[in-house]
């Protein structure tokens, strides 16, 4: 009854019913819809980056170094890095393993790899923060950097700074 009678006030008002229902409906299906397609590649590229310390965890450098973005892999030649990550982090500072954590992929524009002057910039990149943990025969020590994830031919993929 208290329906019907608000219904027909909104009516007397020249407000249909079910024109503000569809309009809520069209703003309700648009947040939906952009927070779906929006989270997506900043999910993607913190899946990525969580992959990529997976495989290091586990000493697989060498598949870890296959999620390097081109511009990476002109930087390391695969055997290089396998033999370099192996000897500084497992050798050196006597680790066998770490933990990690991931912060939270943010959304750049315009990035640069490094202070080159020739340096093209990469439309689009996620910046996500990485804390690796390990202890040493040295004592316990964190290493924090920024990793950067960028979409090269339908895939991401790897990318330090160099700046």
């Amino acid at each position: 009854m208290a329906r019907r009678l608000r219904a027909r006030q909104l009516m007397a008002r020249g407000v249909p019913i079910q024109g503000v229902v569809i309009v809520l409906l069209a703003i309700v299906c648009f947040f939906l819809v952009s927070k779906m397609f929006g989270s997506h590649d900043s999910e993607a590229a913190k899946d990525v980056v969580d992959t990529f310390y997976s495989l290091e965890k586990e000493s697989n450098f060498a598949e870890a170094w296959e999620l390097f973005h081109p511009n990476m892999k002109a930087k390391f030649e695969k055997n290089h890095y396998i033999q370099d990550r192996n000897h500084v982090f497992m050798q050196h500072f006597g680790v066998t393993t770490f933990e990690y954590e991931l912060g939270a992929a943010k959304k750049m524009e315009g990035w640069t790899m490094s202070m080159q002057p020739d340096a093209p910039p990469i439309d689009v990149v996620y910046r996500v923060p990485v804390v690796q943990h390990y202890k040493s025969k040295f004592g316990t020590f964190d290493l924090v950097q920024d990793v950067f994830v960028a979409k090269h031919e339908g895939e991401w993929l790897i990318l330090w700074s160099y700046k």
